[in-house]
């Protein structure tokens, strides 16, 4: 039998935060106060906000709000966050959407082949409106005089990232990934260079990747690509094409992430058939070397 429980979820919020402004507040300094009382009025604003950009909507310093933080009770903007998220209601988890979809489709496995192919119709259907078809074509006119494509994605994200650069390789398009975190996604973006395009993956949440990619590449002049479901997210105000990528996901099931491979392998078409020459020759030269490599692999020297 079917079973299209959804995920129990307990139905008590504790307003933690507005708790401890309304004890704490009145025995703040000013600045502190200023701070404090501007996330209480913007919780949700705040949850996609750096310290930086809180300290310049207050006009104080990133120090103030974090001292503003920590003298409501909290270790830092991160677990502030946290909180704020707990009262909004957290996000589904990939275990629970993964539970939520396996126990809708446990009838058949027909109802599970229904779920994906239904999905990438609807994400087909979707991503050849007029408005998306617009949108790759801008995408494509920016990336065929790319002097290099980034391509940002982490998480599950990240695996479309490396195919896609070597699909990008292959017509003689010189492309680099953007798919890792901290230390080493650092590393990757200081490769950026004026003249690239960076295509971006993202969803809703302003994780702190994404928005120094985004900052890095505004630094330097280059346009972003947007693939997202969330049209109105804060990455989507910040770049130059935004392609409405539809992934499921709805009432807690799992998305879908082939619709972007579909937009992806799109982009990369696009480009390849608007400069055929280019295309072929590097085609050919990639024939020719495995060849060559295929020769002189048994011999030794």
């Amino acid at each position: 039998m079917m079973n299209n429980q959804p995920v129990k979820r307990s139905k008590t919020r504790v307003d933690l935060y507005g708790d401890r402004f309304r004890a704490r507040g009145g025995s703040l300094s000013p600045r502190l106060q200023a701070v404090a009382s501007y996330i209480n009025e913007n919780r949700e604003v705040v949850l996609e906000h750096t310290a930086m950009e809180i300290a310049a909507a207050t006009q104080t310093s990133d120090a103030t709000v974090v001292r503003a933080i920590q003298a409501l009770g909290f270790a830092g903007l991160r677990d502030l966050k946290q909180t704020m998220e707990r009262w909004f209601g957290p996000s589904i988890s990939s275990a629970e959407k993964m539970t939520s979809t396996v126990n809708a489709l446990a009838c058949d496995i027909n109802s599970s082949i229904d779920f994906v192919l239904e999905g990438h119709q609807r994400a087909c259907e979707a991503l050849a409106e007029p408005e998306n078809r617009a949108a790759m074509a801008q995408a494509a006119a920016l990336l065929v005089e790319a002097r290099q494509v980034a391509i940002f994605g982490i998480g599950a994200s990240s695996i479309l990232s490396e195919y896609v650069v070597r699909l990008f390789t292959r017509i003689g398009t010189p492309a680099t990934p953007l798919n890792r975190t901290g230390m080493m996604l650092a590393e990757q973006l200081i490769n950026l260079q004026r003249g690239d395009v960076l295509i971006m993956m993202a969803q809703k949440s302003a994780h702190r990747e994404g928005q120094t990619t985004l900052r890095e590449a505004k630094r330097l002049g280059i346009p972003t690509i947007l693939l997202t479901h969330a049209t109105d997210s804060r990455f989507s105000k910040e770049a130059q094409v935004v392609i409405s990528v539809p992934r499921g996901g709805d009432n807690g099931k799992v998305p879908l992430h082939g619709p972007v491979l579909i937009c992806l392998e799109m982009l990369v078409l696009s480009v390849a058939s608007s400069a055929p020459q280019k295309t072929i020759k590097s085609m050919k030269r990639i024939q020719d070397l495995h060849r060559s490599i295929g020769k002189s692999g048994g011999k030794k020297g």
